[in-house]
């Protein structure tokens, strides 16, 4: 998936093209592996907002990029023009990953190429979507939607395009080197796409937060068998208030938000580590091998030694007792 085009046009939104370019237009310092290819297809020339750029290459191009980027669509009342979504058509049918940022989706969809399928786009026009294409099936709650494992991806409004943006990277490089642009851009490495959109409180909001306290404890306990009711002890409060806490700030209630930290440093131990299955299911308080099987491959719809073929660094930490130890 080394080669990305962008699809610019007259009328797209400036935010998603830039948040798209900056984390596949160059790689972080600290990678070392070859990067995207980014190219920018559109007409002669683009106008959106009070800016104006010139495409390196016409839309007919996109049929030839591994994967293609529709960036959001500023005025969703307008229909994308024929050729963009002639282009659109050709690049997917050339067996393209197609990928919307935010109301980009409404030229997916113009395409048909959502047709069937799960897709998102920012909450204030989820409706309008799901009205005007009823054969797309429309998720106003989560952040982004993966389809046809990896296929077919559509993200929600703004900063939900970031987060698409580094699930791609982690889809193409593993965790650690998603976690590395996420430093770079100085945001979380991973918000799931499972997390609602529009949560009350997205983050604590102040340092006396019940949960601020919390999960930096969770985070450091990770091979502890923890439970709610442990949980819930050190925030002092009921376990029922806790799930309340945790739903409104994390759109997730604890035992999910948990396993989601566990799988994500088991991805991490599985590319910068020796150690084996049953010692990465210890330290992430799997238990064991096959409760740790289990969990991976349902959340991320491979087994734990085939994510380490494919994600394991060259220059793994010390120690372990070998890559080919299951």
């Amino acid at each position: 998936m080394r080669s990305v085009a962008l699809a610019v046009t007259d009328g797209m939104l400036h935010f998603e093209l830039s948040v798209a370019h900056e984390v596949f237009g160059s790689a972080p310092a600290a990678v070392t592996v070859p990067w995207y290819d980014l190219t920018l297809c559109g007409p002669a020339t683009v106008s959106f907002g009070p800016f104006r750029l010139e495409p390196e290459r016409g839309l007919d191009h996109l049929q030839h990029a591994d994967t293609v980027i529709v960036p959001g669509w500023a005025d969703t009342d307008v229909a994308p023009s024929a050729d963009l979504i002639d282009a659109i058509r050709a690049a997917h049918d050339a067996g393209a990953r197609m990928v919307s940022l935010c109301t980009g989706a409404f030229v997916l969809a113009a395409a048909g190429i959502l047709d069937g399928r799960r897709a998102t786009t920012h909450w204030a026009h989820t409706d309008a979507l799901a009205a005007r294409y009823p054969q797309v099936e429309v998720d106003p709650d989560v952040l982004y939607v993966d389809n046809d494992n990896g296929r077919v991806l559509t993200s929600a409004g703004k900063a939900a395009a970031l987060d698409l943006c580094l699930h791609l990277v982690r889809l193409d490089h593993g965790s650690a080197i998603a976690n590395t642009t996420a430093r770079r851009l100085v945001v979380p490495p991973h918000r799931s796409g499972g997390q609602a959109q529009f949560v009350t409180a997205p983050v604590p909001e102040h340092d006396d937060h019940p949960l601020t306290a919390l999960l930096p404890w969770i985070i450091q306990r990770l091979d502890e068998p923890l439970t709610v009711e442990d949980l819930a002890r050190q925030a002092r409060m009921s376990s029922r208030h806790l799930g309340r806490h945790f739903r409104a700030a994390t759109g997730t209630t604890p035992l999910q938000w948990l396993l989601a930290q566990r799988i994500r440093h088991a991805q991490e131990l599985l590319e910068t580590t020796s150690d084996s299955i049953d010692a990465i299911a210890t330290a992430t308080g799997m238990g064991t091998a096959t409760t740790l099987r289990r969990h991976f491959n349902r959340t991320l719809g491979v087994p734990p030694d085939a994510y380490r073929r494919t994600f394991r660094t060259r220059t793994p930490s010390q120690g372990g007792t070998g890559a080919g130890e299951v």
